[in-house]
């Protein structure tokens, strides 16, 4: 697919997607709030979804942290995050979570002469990047792994969510994981202090400034990074591998997931082994009260995204994100079944 007809898509689904209220009399809408990471698929399939049965979503893509304050304060039917809550946060808030969709947050930049995929980085280099400590590009460190490359002189301006960020949230882990110094000095959450940078709200925020800024590096969505025609670095994974980011490469990295051995299904995607596997992989959850107030809305919920397992897998592989494979739905519904009541009563058989 190209970028332009999945650009044309997007924002076709997303008019779809975000109604506000002007809908008829009697027709069913479900509100949701969260995470821009996955914010593109939703939106094609709440586009597919309206069409077939009438039922509307509207959902604020609003970050993770967002989403999270709105399901703790029960203004939407469902919160969205891309980090996920431990079984024990799950539990003090009377939450359970579910993955939907899966993909790759990726290091965009803005260099003149450099084209998608030209430049490599290693995982400490980005990490020492974004610490501020490799400040130009045309530094030492960047040339050593990119012999060939001709890498102007000119400043590095790094760009970060200023929001609440899933997407952070899985960089961050990330950086974490592979640099001492980040984990010593920042560390892992959805908003963090940043040694250096500018900030952008949004997935569309960081896509804008970086696309904006000469010298710029940040990290979006993958899909983000095609529909704006991003160029993205190389990264080297744990085999010491460097790969481009691709449906395959996320699904290289899912491949092992184990998610009957995650309590409360979190599960962090970030550093995976293998050859071919995209390092910076995460899934996107689905936030939902335990105890539900309105059992018909409860079900409507839960049968819109039955029907994305089911139906959506080609709409998000179009969009370069990796569907849950149907061993994985059909246990995220047999917990909704097991966990999700309404005054005692079973919302979902």
């Amino acid at each position: 697919m190209t970028c332009s007809r999945m650009g044309r898509l997007i924002g076709s689904a997303a008019a779809a997607l975000l109604v506000s209220g002007g809908l008829a009399f009697g027709q069913t809408t479900i509100t949701g709030a969260g995470a821009t990471f996955p914010y593109p698929v939703y939106a094609k399939w709440a586009a597919a979804y309206a069409e077939k049965t009438g039922v509307h979503l509207n959902y604020q893509s609003i970050g993770s942290g967002g989403g999270i304050a709105q399901i703790k304060a029960k203004t939407v039917d469902f919160g969205a995050s891309d980090a996920p809550l431990t079984k024990q946060q799950l539990d003090e808030i009377g939450l359970i979570q579910w993955p939907m969709v899966m993909g790759g947050v990726v290091p965009v930049l803005n260099v003149p002469g450099v084209k998608p995929g030209e430049v490599k980085l290693t995982a400490p280099l980005l990490a020492d990047i974004f610490l501020g400590k490799v400040a130009n590009w045309n530094a030492p460190a960047i040339a050593a792994v990119n012999p060939g490359v001709k890498l102007p002189d000119l400043a590095i301006t790094v760009v970060h969510r200023a929001d609440g960020s899933g997407t952070t949230w899985i960089f961050t882990n990330f950086l974490d994981k592979v640099s001492p110094d980040w984990h010593a000095k920042v560390g892992t959450s959805t908003a963090v202090s940043w040694p250096t940078g500018v900030g952008g709200k949004g997935n569309e925020g960081v896509s804008a400034y970086v696309l904006r800024i000469n010298g710029a590096i940040g990290y979006v969505e993958y899909a983000y990074a095609l529909q704006n025609r991003m160029t993205y670095a190389m990264l080297q994974n744990r085999a010491g591998n460097f790969v481009a980011p691709t449906s395959q490469a996320f699904q290289a990295a899912a491949a092992n997931a184990n998610w009957n051995d995650a309590p409360g299904y979190f599960l962090v995607l970030t550093d995976q082994p293998g050859a071919g596997s995209w390092p910076i992989t995460g899934a996107s959850f689905i936030l939902f009260y335990k105890d539900q107030a309105d059992p018909v809305k409860a079900k409507a919920v839960l049968s819109f995204f039955a029907w994305c397992y089911a139906n959506g897998q080609k709409m998000a592989e179009s969009l370069d994100y990796v569907p849950m494979p149907k061993n994985v739905a059909d246990l995220m519904e047999t917990n909704w079944t097991s966990s999700v009541r309404s005054a005692g009563q079973v919302v979902w058989k």
